[in-house]
C-alpha cells in the first residue's frame, strides 16, 4: 500500500519531521532533480527556507559507463575516485573527455532549471539535501561528497522513504538524516507512491520559479498548532 499520494504529499509529510529547522535564516534546501524537486518545494515552503537544485552527474568509467569513477556537482565540484583510476591506468585525456561532456550537460541543466538565477549560497550555511527516496543511496553519497567541497556548516539529508540499511549507512557521513519511513521489505522507492510519474523539466521550472517568489521566513513550524 502506498504511503504517499505523490511527491508533493510526501514533501508535506517530510516537512513535519523537519520542524526543528523551520524559520531559521541559515537554512537552505537543495533538491536533487528531477524527482526531488516537488518534495523539496514543499519542505522549503513549510520551513520558510530558500530552495535550489543540486545537480549531480555521474562520471562513467570509459568503456564501462555503468561503473562510476567519480561525479560532478553544482558549484564546479568534481570528485574523482583516484584509486580506481590508478588501478586501471586510465589515461588523463580519457578522464578529461568524460568530464568535459558531463560538465556541458550539467551547465545546460543548471541554466535550464535556474533561468539565469544565481546559485544559492552554500558556504557556512545549514543545508538540507532532499530527494524523493533512497534505494542504494549512490547519488546522494555523490551529492554529499560534492556539497562538502562548498564548505557548508552543516549537512542534513531528508527523504520521505528509504531502504533501512541505506538510511543507516548515510547517517555516518552527514550531520543529520531524516528518513520519514524505512519499511521492510523495502522493494523500491516507487512502490510507496500512488503516483510516481517522472517529474518533467517544466514542473522543475515552475516549482523553482514559485519558490523564488516566496518570502524567506515563516512564522511557525510546520504542523504547529495555535495555543488555545
Amino acid at each position: 500500500m502506498a504511503l504517499y499520494r505523490d511527491r508533493r504529499h510526501a514533501g508535506r509529510e517530510l516537512a513535519c519531521a523537519l520542524a526543528r529547522y523551520a524559520g531559521r535564516p541559515e537554512v537552505t534546501v537543495l533538491a536533487l532533480p528531477r524527482g526531488g524537486v516537488p518534495v523539496a518545494y514543499e519542505v522549503a515552503h513549510a520551513l520558510g527556507a530558500p530552495l535550489d537544485v543540486f545537480i549531480v552527474r555521474k562520471l562513467g568509467f570509459p568503456g564501462h559507463e555503468e561503473l562510476a569513477m567519480g561525479a560532478l556537482a553544482s558549484g564546479g565540484v568534481r570528485v574523482l575516485n583516484e584509486s580506481l583510476l590508478h588501478r586501471y591506468h586510465v589515461p588523463e585525456p580519457a578522464v578529461d573527455s568524460v568530464v568535459s561532456h558531463e560538465e556541458r550537460e550539467l551547465a545546460r541543466r543548471e541554466q535550464e532549471y535556474r533561468h539565469g538565477r544565481a546559485p544559492a549560497p552554500i558556504a557556512g550555511r545549514t543545508v538540507i539535501l532532499v530527494d524523493d527516496g533512497l534505494a542504494t543511496g549512490s547519488t546522494m553519497r555523490a551529492a554529499v561528497a560534492g556539497l562538502r567541497q562548498l564548505m557548508p556548516a552543516f549537512i542534513a539529508v531528508a527523504v520521505p522513504i528509504a531502504a533501512p540499511e541505506t538510511c543507516t549507512a548515510l547517517a555516518a557521513i552527514v550531520d543529520d538524516i531524516v528518513c520519514a519511513a524505512t519499511p521492510e521489505p523495502f522493494h523500491a522507492v516507487g512502490v510507496w507512491y500512488g503516483d510516481f510519474a517522472q517529474t518533467s523539466d517544466e514542473e522543475v521550472h515552475e516549482l523553482l520559479d514559485a519558490a523564488a517568489r516566496e518570502p524567506a521566513v515563516v512564522a511557525e513550524a510546520p504542523g504547529a498548532r495555535h495555543a488555545p
